[in-house]
């Protein structure tokens, strides 16, 4: 795979270079660029297959960059050193990304998969879901949730998301029209990716989309009856956070 690295620290471009040559040998750097500027040039010269990506850069980030280019004929993994709300816009499509410092355990995982979906067809739709998450962080709830699934990955708006709910190490993800799917991840980590919308974990098994409860019965934690009819018990525990959500998002 032919990369080009963008990072506007000296340090940042030499460890990743170096950890590429001695883990990853498939990966053949083809440029260093310091800015947005200089990666969109050698973007257009070099046509890469894979880009690693600082997210913040001094005059345009990278996220900027990606939302100005007509066309993506590559993939992109990010490094960053900023865990904040605009990683889960790219979380939201995943997007591999790299905590510096960059650990190579995860790097190699991360170019590894990368790897494997440039030798697929191009998923213009996994592209798409990215630019339209940056460009949706301010509004949680007209992102987009992109599912890995066994035959490649499933995307989702948030709306049609009724609840999920955990199953040992698996997560199942209940949407509108009874259309269910089954996600090979705990429910803890998608408990952490929407902590910042209108999902609440009301019980230790059961994530529910606020937009989905159409009525609430009163108990020692209570039961919350979901648009597809589904019952689920409120831990006690849960209760008072949960009615002061409520009240937060619709104002009674």
């Amino acid at each position: 795979m032919r990369a080009i690295l963008v990072d506007d620290e000296p340090d940042g471009i030499r460890t990743l270079k170096k950890l590429l040559e001695l883990h990853c040998p498939e990966v053949e750097i083809v440029a260093t660029c310091s800015n947005a500027v200089m990666a969109e040039q050698k973007l257009g010269e070099l046509k890469p297959d894979l880009v690693f990506l600082d997210v913040q850069m001094p005059g345009k980030s990278g996220l900027e960059m990606l939302a100005g280019l007509t066309e993506m004929n590559f993939k992109v993994i990010f490094v960053t050193a900023h865990n904040e709300y605009v990683l889960q816009a790219l979380r939201f499509s995943a997007v591999d990304y790299l905590m510096k410092p960059v650990d190579e355990d995860r790097l190699i995982e991360a170019v590894m998969r990368a790897k494997e979906r440039v030798r697929q067809e191009k998923d213009p739709e996994q592209t798409e879901t990215l630019l339209h998450n940056i460009n949706k962080v301010g509004s949680p709830m007209e992102m987009r949730l992109c599912l890995p699934t066994l035959k490649g990955f499933s995307v989702v708006k948030l709306e049609e998301i009724v609840y999920c709910e955990a199953q040992r190490s698996y997560t199942i993800f209940r949407l509108v029209d009874n259309k269910t799917i089954i996600i090979s991840k705990p429910l803890f980590d998608y408990d952490r990716l929407l902590a910042d919308t209108i999902f609440f974990r009301i019980h230790k098994s059961y994530l529910i989309n606020l937009l989905h409860v159409k009525e609430y019965i009163r108990g020692e934690g209570g039961t919350v009856i979901m648009s597809n009819g589904m019952e689920i018990e409120v831990s006690r525990r849960k209760k008072e956070l949960f009615l002061t959500k409520v009240k937060e998002h619709f104002k009674y």
